[in-house]
């Protein structure tokens, strides 16, 4: 991706996966490997992106329609990799972002039913060919991901999704895992928090 051995790894998930914990411990990771690590997020990682995140997650009394839910992505995402991600690499440095272009699919494609050909033409006009250098996707069954988001927070306009609406999405990802072993790395998030941060230890060994 650059003139050096950075990489462009993206976390994936549904809610409740526990993916700002596992973030934060796969970035100790790489630093105590002696690497410079970026960590960001999606939707977010620009002054601008943040401010479309907000939009995204709240209820306005309009419904939000798919379309410009995928349109801000898309705008907040071109900031997000022209401004930190692409410089980041070309630096050497790692980034590690919390979601990425695999989450439009699995949200607005699979979830909402948006035409993935839709969601192609957007990634071909804003990114071209930059895509993730591996994908790590924390897996739950969506009764226990979901049982964890509701004990702990008020829940944001994606979290009061029905379960069926995380079932898509969380099929998606492993469909796509199947599909690309090169690429996905599946991580089994139901465990205990010490057995996860185990299983990412050894992949990012192999990284």
């Amino acid at each position: 991706m650059s003139h050096s051995n950075a990489k462009f790894i993206t976390v994936e998930g549904i809610e409740g996966v526990g993916k700002s914990t596992n973030i934060q411990w796969m970035a100790e990771q790489l630093e105590q490997k002696g690497l410079s690590v970026v960590l960001t997020r999606e939707p977010g990682g620009t002054p601008l992106g943040e401010r479309v995140r907000d939009i995204l997650l709240a209820e306005f009394t309009e419904k939000t329609l798919p379309q410009t839910e995928l349109l801000l992505l898309y705008a907040a995402r071109f900031a997000h990799v022209e401004q930190v991600i692409k410089p980041a690499l070309a630096q050497g440095k790692w980034v590690i972002c919390d979601r990425f272009v695999d989450a439009t699919y699995a949200y607005q494609g699979a979830g909402r039913g948006m035409d993935f050909k839709v969601i192609d033409s957007l990634n071909e006009w804003t990114l071209g060919s930059f895509r993730p250098d591996h994908t790590v996707i924390l897996d739950a069954p969506v009764e226990i991901a979901l049982a964890r988001i509701q004990r702990n927070r008020v829940l944001d306009r994606f979290e009061k999704e029905k379960a069926s609406f995380f079932e898509k999405i969380r099929q998606f990802y492993l469909q796509c895992a199947a599909q690309n072993p090169e690429r996905y790395i599946v991580i089994d998030a139901s465990k205990e928090l010490g057995q996860v941060k185990q299983q990412i230890a050894e992949v990012i060994c192999k990284i």
